[in-house]
C-alpha cells in the first residue's frame, strides 16, 4: 500500500500532466508545412459567375455584348449551374473545391463581404491587404497607402527580405502596397521588366510590350503579367507572390460578357498551370498556399452587371478560396460569414506568423483555414 504521501504525491502528477498535456498526448502536433504563400486576384468578378457558371440572361449582344454567341455557349452553357461553373473554372471546381476551401456561397448561408462598403478597387485591395477597411481610402487616385499591408509585415520578417514580389496588371498598385516604403518588387501594368541580367523570356517580352494594343492606358493584359510573373517565379523563388489580374473587370465595365468570361477561363488555366509549375520545384512542392479572391463583385442585373460601387447592389459580395498543404479538404464552406478583411491575417496565419501584433485593427483569419 502506498504511503498517504506518495498517494499525494502520484495525484499531483496526474494533475498537472492532464493540465499540461494535450488531447492526444503523445502526438506530436501537426507542423505547419506551408512555407510560400502565393496570392491571386481576379478584379471585379462576380460570385455569380464563381458559383454559377455563365448567367443566360447575358448570353446576348442586348446586355451582354456577345459577338460569337454560339461559340460562347458551347464553351461556357451547360444545364446545370454546377456544370457550367466547373467548365469554365475547372482549377477551382476539380482541385481547389475537392481539396481545399472555398468561401462565399449564398446558398449555403456562407457569405463573404468586404467591409469597405465602397464596392470598387482601390479601397477593395487595401482591405484585402492591410486587413480592414480604411474610410480615408474613398478614391483609386495613386496616393500612398498609409497602412501597413500583410506583404510589407512579411517583408520584415526574418527570412523574407527580398522574397516578397507582386506582378499586377494595374498601375496603382505600387500605391496601394507603398512599394517605395517597404521595398517589395512591384512590377506594374505595362512597364517592361527590369533584371540583371534578362533571361532570354524577360527580353522577349519587353520586345513585345510596345507592339501590343494598349486597351486600357492604366491596366495591361493579363497574359503579360502572367508570363512576367512566371519567369520570376522561376528565377528568384519569391516566398511571398501576389498576382493580380484585371482583365475580368475591364470587359465587366466594357460589356463584353464573351471575354469577361475567356478573361475568367484563361485565369483559371493560368491558376492551374502555376500550381502543376510549384508541384515541379524543390522549394514549393508540398510546402505551398495559394489564397485567391478578388476586390469587389458587380451588380447582379442585365442592366447593371457592367457596374460596381457604393450605390450598386450585391457588389459588396465576393468569394476567396484556400489551397495548400496545411488547409482541411473542406471544399465549400457553409454555415460561416467571413470578410475580405480577413484575407491579409490569412496569409500571415499560413505562414506561422501573426499580423495582428504588427496591425492590431486587422480582422482575425479565415476559420478553419489550418489544422490548428
Amino acid at each position: 500500500m502506498l504511503r498517504p504521501s506518495r498517494i499525494d504525491a502520484l495525484i499531483l502528477f496526474v494533475v498537472i500532466t492532464t493540465l499540461t498535456c494535450p488531447v492526444g498526448a503523445g502526438e506530436t502536433p501537426a507542423k505547419r508545412r506551408t512555407e510560400n504563400v502565393i496570392v491571386v486576384t481576379l478584379d471585379g468578378f462576380r460570385f455569380q459567375e464563381f458559383f454559377g457558371g455563365a448567367d443566360e440572361t447575358l448570353l446576348n449582344k442586348q446586355f451582354g455584348g456577345i459577338k460569337d454567341l454560339a461559340g460562347t455557349k458551347k464553351n461556357y452553357w451547360r444545364e446545370k449551374p454546377t456544370e457550367r461553373r466547373e467548365v469554365l473554372l475547372p482549377f477551382f471546381w476539380r482541385t481547389i473545391a475537392r481539396s481545399g476551401q472555398i468561401f462565399g456561397d449564398r446558398s449555403r448561408k456562407a457569405h463573404t463581404r468586404l467591409t469597405n462598403g465602397l464596392k470598387f478597387s482601390y479601397p477593395g485591395y487595401s482591405e484585402i491587404f492591410c486587413g480592414f477597411a480604411d474610410p480615408g481610402i474613398n478614391s483609386n487616385a495613386k496616393k500612398v497607402n498609409p497602412n501597413l499591408s500583410v506583404l510589407e509585415f512579411l517583408h520584415q520578417r526574418p527570412g523574407y527580405q527580398k522574397r516578397v514580389a507582386a506582378f499586377c496588371t494595374w498601375d496603382v498598385f505600387p500605391y496601394i502596397l507603398r512599394a517605395e516604403r517597404s521595398g517589395i518588387k512591384v512590377h506594374e501594368a505595362w512597364k517592361p521588366i527590369q533584371d540583371a541580367p534578362l533571361t532570354p523570356r524577360q527580353s522577349a517580352m519587353n520586345g513585345i510590350l510596345p507592339t501590343l494594343p494598349r486597351y486600357w492606358p492604366d491596366n495591361c493584359f493579363d497574359a503579360v503579367t502572367m508570363e512576367y510573373a512566371r519567369e520570376h517565379l522561376l528565377r528568384h523563388k519569391p516566398r511571398v507572390f501576389f498576382i493580380g489580374l484585371g482583365e475580368t473587370d475591364e470587359w465587366g465595365h466594357g460589356r463584353r460578357y464573351d471575354l469577361y468570361l475567356d478573361a475568367a477561363h484563361k485565369a483559371d488555366r493560368f491558376l492551374a498551370e502555376l500550381w502543376q509549375t510549384l508541384q515541379k520545384m524543390p522549394a514549393y512542392k508540398d510546402k505551398t498556399s495559394l489564397v485567391i479572391t478578388t476586390d469587389h463583385g458587380r451588380g447582379d442585373t442585365r442592366v447593371n452587371w457592367t457596374d460596381h460601387g457604393k450605390k450598386v447592389p450585391l457588389a459588396e459580395l465576393i468569394w476567396i478560396a484556400v489551397l495548400g498543404p496545411d488547409t482541411p479538404a473542406l471544399g465549400v464552406r457553409e454555415n460561416v460569414e467571413t470578410t475580405q478583411s480577413q484575407v491579409a491575417a490569412t496569409i500571415a496565419h499560413l505562414l506561422g506568423e501573426n499580423f495582428a501584433t504588427a496591425s492590431p485593427r486587422a480582422a482575425p483569419p479565415l476559420p478553419g483555414v489550418t489544422r490548428r
